[in-house]
């Protein structure tokens, strides 16, 4: 495999582990009236006031990046932001520094839209993908900061979606019991993909900031690509807060790890 292909693929930001997802779906994307209405969060429920996480990102037994994701409440909104860049010998090949941003309503976990700035290699794109549920549209405006060029597109919506990033924390809102699936629709750009969350199984982690005692979590889609090319699982604390402190998606290419290594609730 060529590098500068292994360093687009294995990136830390992709954007995370949803984003992997929709990568490998291709035709699997349905349309938005196809898509499952998203499940509010449990009652009791409240997502953090203010919470950094810090992942070191492996790709197979190598040191690849580190991935910071941010949660901050604003109002009824809880905005979110990451970021995601390449280390060492990496950006020798293929320097990544990618930038992403979403929020969501705390009530109903819907998403207001998602914003990203990949700067990978010499390729700059700024993207912006705004949900408007009142015309049951998605907008999106994307801009190429090295051709100089534009585009606008527009493509329907459902009711109420969530985002590649919001995805990664909206399971925490669930009661994840082992067993239990849920369907989580997933928009970006123009397509709205069904997401079968599936909560597999109990077991302890171990990451560089600690011990805990998690619920594995596995998304599915309805397409054999996914099948096909490899699998993707998520493991969230088990209490309350549901916290992401491990990810992993082995994939065809090989297999990338985020561990938990800082958490800052300040």
């Amino acid at each position: 495999m060529r590098p500068g292909l292994t360093a687009r693929a294995l990136h830390p930001a992709l954007p995370i582990i949803a984003g992997i997802l929709l990568a490998v779906l291709g035709a699997g994307a349905q349309t938005a009236q196809n898509a499952p209405p998203l499940i509010p969060p449990r009652a009791g429920y409240n997502y953090p006031a203010k919470e950094t996480l810090t992942y070191a990102v492996d790709w197979r037994v190598f040191p690849a990046g580190t991935t910071v994701m941010q949660l901050q409440q604003t109002g009824d909104k809880e905005r979110v932001s990451a970021t995601g860049d390449t280390l060492g010998a990496i950006n020798l090949i293929y320097r990544v520094s990618d930038r992403f941003q979403s929020s969501f309503n705390r009530s109903t976990g819907c998403s207001a839209g998602f914003a990203k700035q990949l700067q990978e290699g010499r390729r700059q794109v700024s993207t912006d993908l705004k949900f408007d549920y009142a015309q049951g549209k998605a907008l999106l405006n994307e801009k190429n900061l090295v051709k100089g060029t534009s585009k606008h597109s527009e493509a329907p919506v459902g009711p109420c979606v969530t985002d590649l990033l919001s995805a990664i924390f909206y399971p925490a809102s669930q009661p994840l019991t082992v067993g239990q699936t849920f369907l989580v629709p997933v928009a970006d750009a123009m397509h709205t993909v069904p997401v079968t969350m599936k909560v597999e199984a109990r077991e302890t982690v171990r990451t560089p900031l600690g011990t805990y005692q998690t619920i594995r979590v596995q998304p599915t889609a309805p397409s054999g690509v996914v099948k096909a090319r490899g699998n993707i699982w998520i493991w969230y604390t088990d209490d309350e807060r549901h916290i992401p402190v491990q990810m992993r998606a082995r994939l065809f290419w090989g297999t990338i790890t985020f561990r938990l290594t800082a958490m800052d609730q300040k």
